[in-house]
């Protein structure tokens, strides 16, 4: 209860921003100079009141004493304000002396109090309301008429030493609460009114300098955010930015700042250690995870959160946290997007190679590096390969083959992927086509389409110039797209879709079952084929629910009309339960690996014939009887 009651208090007070260091000491000299210039001032005030010189000198000395403490080397920033503000204050205390408590010259201490504002910290605001204190009350009761020029104040000094302390307070809060405002208005972000990078960078200094314990940053970035503002426009961006910000301050605790940083990325600062800071992330991906409603249609949030803390480095500043967690972040997008990834020594180097990949990308289809290799599509009931999957291969200069799922989604973030995947569905068609004509049947061919091509408006032609160079009958073609497309844009997504079939090629649903969407949208998607994802199909026949979940997919497709093809099929028991539920098609291992085209025998599938177990037949007995 107390540490979020002094959390509180420390957001509602003013949170003394720190000069930088050339404009403070440039201040504090003048404020030297003041106070020395009112010792001399003062000293002759003094003589002109009748005081002897040794005494005025003597007087003059003891406000000029302090400065000789603010003036030192290796003194610290605190240290010297206290001093230049005690001198400032004596300053004071002997021209209400001089004056014998003259009502007026109280108003000194006002004018001193705005003057040590200038500091821009709680450090001389409270020097000045404690000597205040003092000299109204201690040497009020000892010498009153020297201090208060009314009879009222002679009988009960320390009231009005309350009082006087009351009015320097206020003043001192007017003047903190009027820098605070005005530190605002370039330590907000404009559209969120969430902390900028000068804030968050500053509360993390300032954390680090005054806590001894770990300190965590998460640094968020929006998953496709440029794919929404193309499709939808900047006013969409804008209110899914809004959205994610309120979001994301819904998530934290009192204390924690919230940043945006630029563009479509966010930070969040925590007084706490990674465990703490993992708990808030995952909170912030559930909170995410609802689509948000822009101009009545859904909008799906997706984010990659990077997290460091300075339990894992040795360098407590901001600024390494900053970019630990950035390189985290950019892990989490290599990763699959839409993730929580922490940061470890290693990453460093992983994301300059990941640089590097990105930059070599950028000439990889004229460089002759990539090749498709193709896996068959087995038809259970026979046997027959039906068709293939087009799969992409990068055979790196000096890195030798680099996996799809290291380099396409760097492809995909780069923009290269949109000319990657023209070039694949013109090698692809022209291969189904050439293998139509050596077979004299039909061979089908699948073709992977990313979210970004989905959303290039040009896809369209680009799929029907693939067709009508390589002579292969629409009908024959088949576009695969995961679920994920459909976070971006779900009316858009729809649209090109259904463009697409027009063309008459057939659109697959690639890994159902681990996106967001699922069976909510797949009545609104014009879809033909529904593509079991591989993680539920390698659980079949351990026991384990996947085969309910594989028999309720296989139902649900086959009572919307669609065809269903089970990936990642590798043993003969999956395939035995497979073909007990009536699974109409196959990929895996087990029917043949992805291999060039030229390695590939178009034809039947020589599989011996599954035998089905007990186990396995009384299982899918069960789920018909239900």
């Amino acid at each position: 209860m107390l540490p979020r009651l002094r959390d509180r208090l420390n957001q509602l007070l003013p949170e003394g921003r720190l000069l930088p260091d050339e404009v403070w000491q440039r201040r504090h000299r003048t404020i030297v100079r003041i106070a020395l210039v009112q010792a001399a001032v003062l000293g002759v005030v003094a003589l002109l009141t009748g005081e002897a010189v040794q005494v005025a000198l003597l007087e003059a000395g003891a406000v000029a004493l302090p400065v000789v403490v603010a003036v030192l080397p290796r003194v610290a920033r605190a240290v010297q304000a206290a001093a230049a503000t005690m001198s400032l204050l004596a300053a004071s205390m002997l021209l209400v002396y001089l004056m014998h408590g003259l009502t007026e010259a109280h108003f000194h201490f006002f004018v001193m109090v705005g003057l040590v504002s200038l500091y821009q910290d709680w450090v001389p605001f409270g020097v000045a309301l404690v000597v205040v204190l003092i000299h109204h009350g201690v040497l009020g009761t000892l010498f009153p008429h020297s201090v208060f020029g009314h009879s009222a104040a002679h009988h009960n000094p320390w009231a009005w030493a309350g009082v006087h302390g009351a009015f320097v307070l206020a003043a001192s809060l007017a003047h903190l609460a009027a820098w605070r405002l005005n530190e605002q208005q370039g330590l907000r972000d404009q559209l969120t009114g969430l902390a900028n990078r000068t804030m968050l960078v500053e509360a993390t200094d300032r954390l680090l300098q005054h806590r001894t314990g770990a300190v965590t940053v998460l640094l968020l970035d929006v998953d496709d955010f440029k794919d929404v503002n193309d499709a939808r426009g900047h006013d969409a961006g804008d209110l899914l930015l809004l959205a994610v910000g309120a979001r994301l301050q819904g998530c934290v605790r009192p204390g924690d700042v919230v940043a945006r940083l630029g563009g479509d990325e966010f930070a969040v600062l925590i007084a706490n250690g990674p465990t703490t800071a993992g708990k808030i992330a995952e909170r912030m991906l559930v909170a995410l995870s609802d689509p948000v409603q822009i101009d009545g249609r859904p909008l799906g949030i997706r984010v990659s959160i990077g997290l460091a803390s300075t339990l894992t480095t040795s360098d407590r500043s901001s600024g390494t946290l900053l970019r630990n967690a950035d390189l985290a972040m950019y892990m989490a997008k290599a990763q699959g997007k839409n993730r929580l990834v922490r940061y470890a020594d290693g990453m460093a180097q992983a994301a300059q190679s990941k640089v590097e990949l990105v930059e070599d990308l950028a000439g990889v289809v004229a460089s002759g590096q990539l090749a498709v290799h193709y896996q068959p599509t087995i038809s259970l009931a026979d046997g027959g390969t039906t068709g293939y999957e087009a799969l992409l291969r990068w055979h790196h200069p000096t890195r030798g083959l680099v996996p799809p799922a290291e380099f396409i989604p760097l492809a995909e973030d780069g923009g290269h992927i949109v000319e990657i995947g023209r070039w694949v569905l013109a090698q692809a068609t022209e291969q189904a086509a050439a293998w139509t004509r050596q077979t004299g049947r039909p061979i089908d061919m699948a073709v992977n389409l990313s979210p970004r091509q989905l959303a290039d408006d040009d896809v369209v032609q680009a799929v029907a110039d693939a067709l009508a160079a390589s002579g292969l009958p629409a009908r024959q073609l088949t576009l695969e797209v995961t679920e994920g497309v459909l976070m971006s844009d779900v009316e858009q997504v729809v649209d090109q879709l259904r463009a697409l079939r027009t063309l008459g090629v057939r659109i697959a649903i690639d890994d159902f079952g681990t996106g967001y969407s699922s069976l909510s949208y797949l009545r609104r998607l014009p879809a033909d084929i529904v593509k079991i994802d591989r993680s539920f199909v390698q659980e079949l026949g351990t026991g384990g629910p996947s085969t309910t979940l594989v028999a309720s997919i296989i139902e649900l497709a086959r009572s919307l009309h669609l065809d269903v093809v089970a990936e990642g099929v590798e043993t003969q028991e999956q395939h035995a339960v497979l073909e007990e539920l009536s699974c109409s098609h196959a990929q895996g291992y087990l029917f043949g690996r992805p291999r060039p085209a030229a390695e590939q025998q178009p034809g039947r599938v020589r599989i011996p014939a599954p035998r089905s177990s007990a186990r396995t037949r009384g299982r899918a007995a069960g789920f018909s009887a239900t």
